[in-house]
């Protein structure tokens, strides 16, 4: 499956495969665990990190994963994406320094 991360004017696509989809869910729940007790975002501190939240703060790791060339990473937290958010296709991260501006792609 494909998941298409845009920076500015550049587009990072992201080839996640089935099978990481469908084995991931130990790591998937791990990450929902470790965001349950709060966030950091940015500026603002999160209580309770929604759907939403949680994605925009496992996107912010995909920018990570981008710097430092790691596309294993980025694999995995774009499947997390996927599996969190149906329908969605890519996130169009803000290069502002806030992840709360992170938006979700969805169709074609």
């Amino acid at each position: 499956m494909r998941f298409n991360v845009m920076i500015d004017d550049q587009t990072y696509p992201f080839d996640v495969p089935q099978f990481v989809i469908d084995e991931g869910e130990e790591f998937f729940a791990q990450l929902d665990r470790d965001m349950d007790r709060g966030y950091q975002m940015s500026r603002t501190w999160v209580e309770k990190p929604d759907r939403l939240n949680r994605c925009q703060i496992v996107a912010d790791r995909i920018l990570d994963a981008i710097s430092r060339e790691n596309n294993q990473l980025g694999v995995m937290m774009a499947a997390y994406i996927l599996t969190r958010m149906p329908g969605v296709t890519g996130v169009r991260l803000s290069t502002e320094g806030d992840m709360l501006e992170h938006e979700f792609v969805t169709g074609a």
